[in-house]
């Protein structure tokens, strides 16, 4: 049976695209590996509302298909990462009132990191700077993202994992898409849990960036993990002018 998928408008990241994290966690929920490291590597913008295919190979892995083109592909991946330790969600709130995202934000429309959009519709996480290069944010999953059992649906948490590492990388603003994730998940987060993220800088390479990003529960417990390649595009991204298309097929397989 053809498999296929819809990015809705909601989940979008640059006007008309699907929010990488986002698309990252739906595919790798295919993969049927939870608890278990997936890599992502996202090829082209995804399209909102817009069916698309998905495509399993003999190896085990997954393609995102629009028409002839792959728009992203998904397997099994490592992860060798430790994470800072985090601030409280207390002081989380108020290291988010400094957030550079409210003053500039290359796509103010975010699903994850959007100051555009309200509570309820966007995850509305905004980090500011925490210490020694960390930046960090509070995060209270509303009801809209459940699974149907009180708890946070993977692929949100994969979206909250995504913007926080951008923040720790481009702290004034510049744009930069995300060409590669890849994360590991903990147990669940419930609806309306305080919760804490966290992005931090790797390394830096040309216009290749990076980061490691960290979701915290109430109890201070590691939900999710990830690592990322961020890439600072060669054109212009001026949200009002759409979503150019990099080309991410020379990145290097981290994970």
């Amino acid at each position: 049976m053809r498999d296929t998928l819809t990015i809705a408008q909601r989940f979008r990241g640059p006007p008309g695209s699907g929010n990488g994290g986002y698309v990252a966690g739906v595919l790798a929920e295919r993969l049927a590996r939870v608890e278990e490291p997936v890599t992502v590597r996202l090829l082209r913008p995804p399209p909102v509302d817009v069916r698309l295919d998905v495509r399993p190979a003999a190896d085990g892995s997954l393609s995102l298909v629009h028409g002839e083109s792959a728009l992203a592909c998904a397997a099994r991946g490592t992860l060798d990462l430790e994470a800072p330790e985090p601030p409280t969600f207390a002081v989380a709130v108020e290291i988010a009132r400094s957030s550079p995202g409210f003053e500039r934000h290359p796509f103010p429309g975010c699903f994850v990191c959007g100051p555009a959009r309200a509570h309820g519709d966007g995850l509305r996480i905004l980090p500011g700077a925490w210490c020694d290069g960390v930046v960090a944010a509070p995060w209270r999953p509303d009801a809209t993202l459940d699974r149907g059992d009180g708890r946070v649906r993977h692929e949100h948490v994969w979206a909250a994992l995504d913007c926080p590492g951008y923040f720790a990388v481009a702290p004034h603003g510049r744009p930069m898409l995300l060409g590669q994730m890849t994360a590991r998940l903990g147990r669940a987060l419930r609806i309306g849990e305080p919760s804490v993220v966290v992005g931090w800088s790797i390394a830096a390479e040309g216009r290749k960036q990076r980061a490691g990003t960290a979701v915290f529960g109430a109890d201070g417990e590691l939900r999710g993990l990830a690592e990322a390649v961020w890439i600072e595009p060669r054109a212009s991204l001026a949200p009002a002018s759409g979503l150019p298309t990099p080309t991410f097929a020379a990145l290097p397989a981290h994970g």
